[in-house]
């Protein structure tokens, strides 16, 4: 089971132009900064946030609890000229969990509703004994066949090309898929296996000519997945598998590096 928290700006469209549009610089810079300071709260208890839509973020949350969110809460509310809700949600897939938890929250009432503020619930249950799965995504050579070569916005339609491909292919097996900056995707994906994976990277390189490849993390929280699927994408990258797609599981990796017995089995 994966646990995903919903995170939404209470109000947020109508706050911007009242009582006159605010300047777009310095939205950006504040939609930014709350992207910042989230991943900071949320990241050092092991979560991790993707922006989406920056007034809507999705976190993965495994092993965070109730207490933990309202304080995040709280502290938002003390920092911001503005609230969030949150919802949390957990099922098998990524997918189903945000579903869940989005549909929870839209019953409080409208994202654009003053009357609604700092919504903090839990769907169905709390996660903390589940698991993450996350792959890294990257493109091969990107610098090579792209940003030394053509414009730099022709490179940032190409990776958004790959990053909508991705992201279709990706919901067929009920996975999330977020761009990370650069050439990078990450997508929380439990269920799916490096076949599935690869499968998909075929595909696109088949309709757009580009090559990609994934480390995949499996872990008990999302700083332990992310972090398994970042070393993965570097053994792919230096060689060490000699495959596309290289999965590292936190049970095994700790074996191996510590020499200690099995701490956790995630079923997958």
């Amino acid at each position: 089971m994966i646990q995903i928290t919903v995170i939404q700006i209470d109000n947020y469209g109508p706050w911007t132009v009242t009582p006159n549009p605010r300047r777009e610089s310095d939205l950006q810079a504040l939609q930014s900064r709350l992207y910042a300071d989230l991943n900071l709260m949320f990241g050092s208890h092991k979560g991790l946030v993707f922006y989406t839509r920056f007034d809507n973020l999705i976190a993965i949350t495994n092993g965070i609890d109730l207490l933990t969110h309202k304080r995040i809460q709280e502290s938002i509310r003390n920092r911001y000229p503005f609230t969030v809700s949150m919802v949390i949600a957990s099922a098998e897939t990524p997918y189903e969990a945000q579903k869940l938890a989005t549909k929870t929250l839209q019953e409080y009432g409208s994202a654009q509703d003053e009357n609604r503020k700092e919504v903090l619930d839990v769907a169905n249950e709390l996660v903390m004994d589940g698991y993450v799965q996350i792959a890294h995504i990257d493109i091969n050579n990107i610098t090579g066949t792209l940003t030394d070569i053509v414009s730099a916005y022709d490179t940032y339609v190409n990776v958004n090309r790959v990053k909508l491909a991705l992201m279709e292919e990706l919901l067929n097996y009920n996975a999330l898929m977020f761009f990370i900056g650069g050439d990078n995707f990450m997508s929380p994906s439990n269920g799916m296996s490096e076949e599935d994976f690869i499968d998909i990277f075929n595909r696109i390189n088949e309709k757009y000519g580009i090559e990609l490849k994934a480390g995949i993390g499996i872990g008990k929280t999302a700083e332990d997945a992310s972090n398994l699927a970042d070393l993965g994408l570097e053994k792919i990258r230096g060689k060490v598998v000699n495959k596309n797609v290289c999965t590292l599981r936190q049970d095994d990796f700790l074996e191996s590096k510590m020499g200690i017995g099995k701490i956790y089995h995630p079923q997958v």
